[in-house]
C-alpha cells in the first residue's frame, strides 16, 4: 500500500461516508419533531420518493430492516403468510422480525439462478382457503437480489399472479436504482404495480441512514403506527433526510460509475486467475478455496483492501471506491495468488 493511499472497502455498499456536499446539505436542513409530523424536510422527502414511484405517499424509516419489517406488518395480520424467496433479505437476513415481531408465517422458496421465483411454484405455495392453512397475503419480491437485475418482464407477469389470486405485493428495494440504472428504465415503470417498496438510500446512494417506504396512502399510515411501536419515530429527523434527498438529486445517474467499476473488477480478478461470476451491477463475487480464505483476507488487509473473504466472496463497488482504487484491488489479489503459486 503506497504512502498516503486511502483504503480501498470493498466489504459492501453501506461503508460510504456522506461526501462534503451531502454533509452540507444536512448542515443546512431545516428540521421539526418528525413524530408531530412537523419536519418539512422530511415530509420533501417522502412526498419526493414517492412521486419517484408513482406512488401515493411515503415514510422515512432509520433501516432497510425496520422498513420492510413494517411493510410486511401492513399488510399481513397475525398468522397470516408472506411468499418470497430463500435468498431475500426479508427472509434470510432481517433476524427473523416478520415471524417474531409480526407473527407471519414465511413461505420461502428457492430464488431461480436469475434471482427470480418459479411463478408456478408461487402459485402453488398459494394456500386454499381452508381454516387448517394459514391465509395467504403477500407476494415479496426483491430488485436487485445478489446484484441481479430483475426486469420488468418478469415483475410484471410476478404482479398479475398476484392479483389474480388476490395478494398484495411489496418490493423491498434496497438497491432499486442500480436495476433502474442498468436497465436504463425510471423506477416509476420499473416498479409499476407493487402495493409498496422500500427504498433504501444508505447503500449505493451514499447517505449515512435512511430508507423510505413507498406506498398506498392506507398502507402508508397503517405502517406509521407500526414504526412507531417498533421505535422507529424520529424527532429532528430532517437533519438525516436532508442526506436522502441530496443523494436522490445527485447520486442516482451516478451508479453506472459503480457498475462500470465492478466490471473492471471482474475483468482483472479473472486476468489474475480467479474464478469470477457474471456481473450486472455493483457486486462481484469471486470463488476462493476455502483453505485460502483467511491468509487471503490478510494479505489484502496489510495491502489496504478492506474484503470479507469466503469460499464466494462478494466485493461491492461504491462511490468511494475510484478506478485506481479497484486497479489496486485487483493487483492486491494478483499478488496473493503469485505468493501462492
Amino acid at each position: 500500500m503506497g504512502a498516503g493511499a486511502p483504503p480501498v472497502d470493498l466489504r459492501s455498499d453501506t461503508v460510504t461516508r456522506p461526501t462534503p456536499a451531502m454533509r452540507e446539505a444536512m448542515a443546512r436542513a431545516v428540521v421539526g419533531d418528525d413524530v408531530f409530523g412537523d419536519d418539512p424536510t422530511v415530509r420533501k422527502l417522502e412526498a419526493r420518493t414517492a412521486a419517484l414511484f408513482g406512488l401515493e405517499a411515503g415514510l422515512y424509516f432509520p433501516s432497510g430492516t425496520q422498513s420492510n419489517l413494517a411493510a410486511l406488518m401492513a399488510h399481513c395480520g397475525r398468522g397470516e403468510e408472506v411468499i418470497l424467496g430463500q435468498d431475500a433479505h426479508t427472509y434470510r437476513y432481517e433476524g427473523g422480525g416478520a415471524a417474531v415481531l409480526g407473527s407471519i408465517q414465511p413461505q420461502p422458496l428457492a430464488n431461480l439462478p436469475d434471482g427470480t421465483l418459479d411463478l408456478a411454484q408461487v402459485e402453488a405455495a398459494i394456500k386454499p382457503d381452508d381454516p387448517h392453512f394459514a391465509v395467504t397475503r403477500l407476494l415479496a419480491l426483491e430488485n436487485t437480489i445478489g446484484g441481479k437485475v430483475i426486469g420488468r418482464d418478469y415483475l410484471a407477469r410476478a404482479m398479475t399472479l398476484a392479483w389474480k389470486r388476490g395478494l398484495s405485493t411489496h418490493l423491498d428495494g434496497a438497491r432499486i436504482f442500480n436495476a433502474s440504472v442498468k436497465l436504463g428504465m425510471p423506477v416509476k415503470l420499473l416498479c409499476a404495480g407493487f402495493d409498496t417498496v422500500s427504498v433504501c438510500l444508505s447503500k449505493g446512494l451514499g447517505a449515512p441512514m435512511g430508507t423510505v417506504l413507498v406506498g398506498h396512502q392506507g398502507l402508508v399510515d397503517r405502517a406509521r403506527r407500526i414504526r412507531k411501536m417498533l421505535g422507529g419515530g424520529l424527532r429532528q429527523a430532517g437533519i438525516v433526510a436532508a442526506a436522502g434527498l441530496h443523494a436522490l438529486e445527485h447520486h442516482v445517474d451516478r451508479l453506472a460509475d459503480d457498475h462500470a467499476n465492478a466490471a473492471r473488477l471482474a475483468q482483472g480478478l479473472a486476468g489474475a486467475g480467479y474464478a469470477v461470476d457474471p456481473v450486472q451491477t455493483n457486486m462481484v463475487f469471486v470463488r476462493v478455496a476455502p483453505e485460502r480464505c483467511a491468509a487471503l483476507q490478510a494479505h489484502l488487509a496489510g495491502e489496504g483492501v478492506t474484503a470479507i473473504v469466503s469460499p464466494r466472496t462478494r466485493l461491492v463497488t461504491h462511490l468511494d471506491v475510484d478506478a485506481a482504487g479497484v486497479d489496486r484491488a485487483v493487483a492486491a489479489f494478483a499478488g496473493f495468488g503469485a505468493a501462492a503459486a
